[in-house]
Parts: C-alpha cells; structure tokens; sequence
C-alpha cells in the first residue's frame, strides 16, 4: 500500500495521460549522510492488458501512441490510458512503483520494485511545478511545496551523477502548433525548457536503468533500448558541417558524448547553434529496440530498458511482465511465448515507432503550411539547413518551418554543387551559398495539403542574391565563415 507516499505527477498543460508519478525525501540512514530516497510509480497497464488478449492484440498492432496537435492516437482504449491506467489526482490506482537510494554524489546506491496501489495528491504542470521551485506557488502547489522541495533537492544531486557520466546534450527547440476552436492553427511557438522537465527526465532515466540491471540480474528476457555508435560516414559529414562553421570535430577518437558535447559547446551562444544541435542529432543512429544488449550510446549507459511509459509504448508493457514475471507477481507477467517473440516484437514496435514519427511530423508540416499560406509573398528570416544539387533547404526563424529554394530560382547561372562542403557555387559569379549562412527569403507558396513551402531567395548574408546570367562576372566572392572555403579546396565540387 503506497497510498501515503506523497507521489505527484507533472506532465504538459496539454497531457492527455499521466503514467509516471514521482516523490523523493532526504534518507534517514546515517550512514548515507546528505543522500535521498527517490520514488518513481508507473501505471500498471499489465493489470488490465494480459498477454494474447483482444486489448493485447491491438496494443502491439499499434505499438505506440501518436500524437498530433488536434488529437492523440492511442495505444489503448481512452477509458484505460486517460481512466483506469492514468494516475488520476485523488484516486487509487495499481502500480509498479521503484524505490532508488542515491548517495550525495548522486549515485545510485540500492533500488528496489514493488508492485502495489497508489493515490497521487497532486495532478501538476511543469510550469506550475517550475513556478513553486522558483518560489511562485499558486493554490495547486502551494499544499504540496516540501513536496516538491524535496524533489528539486533529489534532482541536484541526481544531476552530479549525470555530469560525471557525460550524456549527449543537445539542445533543440521544440515546437508548439496551437490551434483555434475551429481547428486552424492559432500560433507556432516553442516550448520553453524548464528545470522540472530535467527533472523528470533524469528520474526517468534512472528509473529504465534500474528496470534493464534487474532484469539482468533475475535472468529475464527483456527489450533494451539500443543506440548504437554513430558511423564514420555521419562522423565525416557533421565534421563538414563543423568546419563550415568554422569550428572544429576531432579525427581519430574513439566516438563518445562527450566528443559531440565538445562541438556543442563551441557552438553555445553562436548563430550556428541550432544548426550544429541538429547536425550533431542526425549524425546519430536510429535507436531501436531488440533483445540484445548493445548499450545507449546517446545517454552513455550500458543497458537501458523502457519502464516508463506503458500507456504509450507497448515496449514498456512488455519490460513490466518481465518484471512481474521476476518478482513472482501474479500470473499476468510474461509468458514463454511472449519471451520466444521477442525479437519480432522488437522489430515490429521500431517499426511503428518510426511511422508514428513520420506521421506526426507529416501532420506538422501541413499544419504550418496552412499556418503560412494566407502569408504568401511576406518576407521571413532563416538560416540554410541543408544544401541539395536541386536546391538549397531554410529552416525559418519565426515558425522553425522548412522550406526549399529551387536552384532554377538562383538566376540563370549555372550552380556547382559540392555534397561534401555542402556548398553551391555560381559559376558565373563565382559566389559560394553553403550550410549555415543567413538569408533572407520571400514565401512564394505554401501547400498544406503535401506541407511543402516554395521560398525566393532575397539576400544571403545581408548581401543581395545571385546575380542572374549574362552579367558582368563579379570577383570570386566567400560568404559566411571560412571553414567553407576550407571544404571546398578540398574537394572538386561536382556540377549542378
């Protein structure tokens, strides 16, 4: 019975769930001086979704739910992930709840799974979580603020940990898409990042690695979130785009974060951060899941399992019966045939995951497109976020929008195309357009039904665009930083 643990849940303004709840306290040991106790409870999904039943079936059809700014595609039934599952303020709720011991150094000492009930007494936001830290309380928090105290203060020494270890940090904005009560989109904004969201996330983290070690240590088949070692290929090309940056990748080094998290810093504050986050994040491989222990090479953890989130990843319901099965819970754990598929079980949710992804980004894409199309022919700041032999790719300031500039529309000039430098050079007027660099676009179309934006390219760099063909030739021209010059002597560019 956990039904006295003061075990809130914070979540988005907009969560249409609650599946993970938190609380954390100082330790009592003498022993552990200056250490915290830190439960982490996750709905128990296993309790209503058995192996091979109708709900089971069409769990793992879909996989994962996906989410889109009008609506949520479930994993399961509404009346199970917004009711009976979620860990709704003020009413008991099944659980398998984890109980970590850190020291004051952050390390994790001991933890332990229970399985069991629980009552969440408070239902906040991030916002008003961040808000009550930063001594704001309003009348939601303002009951639960040693509560929340308490967490905070478990959180910094959970982060010391961290630092030592040395996970990727990258830093990308994520995009909000309001809409209207009619549907149309009202704003584009950017969520701001919070410390409560670390917060979360940390305890989160914690709480997959201490599911994956248990499940090893009891010899039970899992699925591990795997994140391979990025390719040298990928290597080779974020190093590129570091030098057209005019900053710098080390050769030679065996690949860890802490590699990545170098170029991340050099690019902190500068007009190019946002570009080297993104190119450091697609420089990654693709994480999956499989039963095989390949480690995470992003969070620099040896073995991690998703625990967290049952409601949402049929991954993490299946990390829970193993669990149960472990613990000798019920008869509701993993079966053997559930164990004997687990590598198509794996293959298959990736597989959904990655459509899910495909899809939400697909719907962002029209949604903005909308967004923008009674604003055609207006004039938008961005920065170019990739270079093809057909065209250049802007990324907008105000929106975070996409949009391509065909090379037809540089001027009647022929265009060299170098993939390597990520470069276009005008043959005539010998001006080199490359990733990174400043423009100035005008929107000359906006399709919601396919989401793609049509831009004119008005300046780069403050300087007006190529000149068309047939002028008089201008002196060889570099704009941008001269890690661009750099890539392209190296290189013979290839033609357009």
């Amino acid at each position: 019975d956990l039904r006295d643990l003061p075990l809130v849940t914070i979540d988005p303004a907009d969560a249409r769930d609650h599946d993970d709840a938190v609380a954390a306290m100082p330790d009592p040991d003498k022993a552990n001086k200056g250490g915290h106790i830190v439960w982490v409870a996750i709905a128990d999904v296993a309790h209503y979704v058995r192996p091979g039943g109708a709900l089971d079936r069409e769990a793992i059809k879909r996989g994962n739910s996906t989410y889109f700014p009008d609506r949520v595609v479930p994993m399961l039934p509404e009346a199970l992930s917004a009711d009976l599952c979620s860990l709704v303020e003020g009413e008991d709720r099944p659980c398998i709840a984890l109980r970590m011991v850190l020291d004051e150094t952050g390390e994790l000492k001991t933890h332990d799974f229970h399985r069991g009930i629980m009552r969440s007494p408070a239902s906040l936001t991030y916002e008003q979580a961040q808000a009550a830290a930063d001594g704001r309380p309003d009348p939601a928090t303002e009951p639960h603020l040693e509560v929340l105290a308490a967490l905070f203060a478990a959180y910094d020494c959970a982060s010391l940990a961290r630092e030592r270890r040395q996970p990727l940090e990258l830093d990308l904005p994520e995009r909000r898409i309001k809409l209207d009560e009619a549907g149309a989109v009202a704003s584009v904004g950017f969520r701001e990042r919070l410390e409560a969201h670390k917060l979360i996330e940390e305890f989160m983290i914690l709480a997959n690695v201490c599911a994956a070690e248990t499940l090893e240590a009891r010899r039970r088949p899992l699925l591990y979130r795997v994140h391979e070692v990025p390719g040298e290929a990928k290597l080779d090309a974020l190093r590129e785009v570091a030098e057209g940056c005019g900053l710098t990748l080390s050769r030679g080094q065996i690949p860890r974060p802490a590699l990545f998290n170098r170029l991340l810093r050099q690019a902190a504050g500068s007009d190019f951060a946002e570009l080297v986050n993104l190119s450091v994040l697609r420089a990654q491989t693709q994480a999956y899941y499989g039963p095989d222990n390949l480690g995470h090479f992003g969070l620099n953890l040896r073995a991690y399992a998703h625990f967290t989130s049952p409601i949402r990843r049929y991954a993490d319901l299946v990390v829970h019966r193993a669990l149960i099965a472990a613990h000798g819970w019920g008869n509701d754990g993993q079966t053997g045939e559930e164990m004997e598929g687990l590598k198509d079980i794996a293959e298959h949710i990736s597989f959904t995951e990655r459509r899910s992804m495909t899809a939400e980004r697909d719907t962002n894409d029209r949604y903005l497109a909308a967004y923008l199309a009674e604003r055609v022919g207006n004039e938008f700041e961005g920065r170019i976020a990739g270079v093809a032999r057909f065209g250049l790719f802007v990324k907008l300031d105000e929106t975070g929008a996409d949009g391509l500039i065909p090379i037809a529309s540089l001027g009647r000039e022929w265009f060299r195309h170098d993939a390597d430098a990520q470069t276009l050079t005008g043959e005539d007027s010998g001006r080199v357009i490359g990733l990174g660099q400043r423009v100035l676009v005008r929107l000359q179309e906006a399709a919601p039904v396919t989401g793609g934006l049509l831009l004119e390219l008005l300046e780069v760099e403050g300087e007006s665009g190529p000149r068309p063909r047939g002028r008089n030739k201008a002196p060889r021209k570099k704009i941008g930083g001269a890690g661009i010059a750099r890539a392209k002597a190296k290189r013979k560019p290839r033609r357009h």
